[in-house]
């Protein structure tokens, strides 16, 4: 590196010299600049290898299911279907179930059941997509019960019909109940998890939620943003500089279930993905939550068929899409 120096010498001329000087400090720097990337890159190789890895025997060897005795587990949509199934099966293995569903009669049947099959459950009605209800359900459930330790957002609606056929109202029900209540209900039972870094959440997303289909627009639209919801939510607890690892997260994504929801389906091969009962489905469901699985399709088999077809270029899976011709015709 060349650089000049002025003086003014003893006869008072200034003068100029030229100096070369090489910038090993520099020099030093950018190969421990280089040398930290390499290594960053290497433990970041041996810590996606060795998860991957661990993850490959994880599929062969599932981890031990989780012991659910005495959690408090919040379940929206209780009333029927899935909800309830759910709610029984959690009840048997000793939770204390909170019912919350706004039909009264059908959430009170569910209660029964528990009762009946010697579990504990707790009955309260509330309409989840009204904010202010959520958080004076809260207040009830703490005084009456206990801290919600568990929270399933399973209650949901689902309008079909093209969407120009699709009222104002249709959609922003929607939306209110099978996403924006969500949002309500997070902001509203997460906090208590987060003081003692230890609960679980659990979201009702679908299949629909992973592949768009025709004549369930709006529903698509919020299951899609429900697997978008929890991801996000995944990612700003994992980051923050409190511990949260106590804090799961599990995304449901079942075909078509039969809950009196889908009212025309339609299914090219029945015995390849055939419509799934309300008990098939809670199965499936409460095993996943048990070891903790971020997300499951229902079949299994679907979501591998998923993440194989999103390798290809759109337009190629479309034509499996439309072989297996399977979705649900307008009401």
């Amino acid at each position: 590196m060349w650089f000049n120096v002025s003086f003014v010498s003893n006869s008072g001329r200034k003068k100029n010299l030229l100096f070369y000087k090489t910038d090993e400090q520099g020099i030093g720097m950018k190969v421990y600049r280089a040398v930290s990337i390499a290594i960053e890159i290497l433990v970041l190789y041996v810590k996606m290898t060795v998860t991957w890895l661990y993850c490959l025997y994880q599929f062969f060897v599932p981890p031990e299911p989780k012991s659910v005795k005495g959690e408090v587990i919040l379940i929206t949509g209780a009333g029927h279907g899935m909800g309830r199934e759910v709610a029984m099966r959690f009840g048997r293995l000793g939770g204390i179930i909170v019912c919350v569903d706004i039909n009264a009669v059908g959430n009170q049947e569910t209660v029964d059941i528990i009762k009946k099959d010697k579990g504990r459950a707790h009955r309260f009605e509330c309409d989840v997509t009204n904010r202010e209800a959520v958080i004076a359900l809260k207040d009830k459930i703490s005084r009456e019960v206990g801290d919600v330790t568990m929270l399933v957002n399973n209650a949901g609606i689902m309008p079909c019909k093209p969407l120009s056929m699709t009222t104002e109202s249709a959609i922003r029900g929607a939306f209110e109940v099978n996403i924006i209540a969500h949002f309500w209900l997070l902001q509203t039972f997460l906090p208590s998890m987060m003081e003692k870094n230890h609960g679980h959440i659990v979201a009702m997303s679908s299949m629909a939620g992973v592949v768009g289909l025709r004549n369930l627009v709006p529903y698509c639209a919020t299951k899609f943003a429900v697997r978008g919801l929890m991801e996000a939510l995944h990612e700003e607890l994992r980051e923050d500089a409190k511990d949260y690892s106590g804090i799961k997260l599990t995304v449901i994504c079942p075909f078509i279930v039969d809950t009196g929801l889908c009212k025309h389906p339609k299914i090219k091969f029945p015995s390849l993905m055939k419509i799934l009962t309300p008990q098939e489905a809670a199965d499936n469901i409460v095993d996943a939550v048990r070891r903790n699985y971020y997300e499951i399709t229902i079949p299994s088999s679907l979501y591998y068929i998923n993440m194989i077809c999103r390798i290809f270029p759109r337009s190629v899976p479309l034509y499996l899409k439309d072989f297996l011709d399977s979705g649900l015709e307008a009401q």
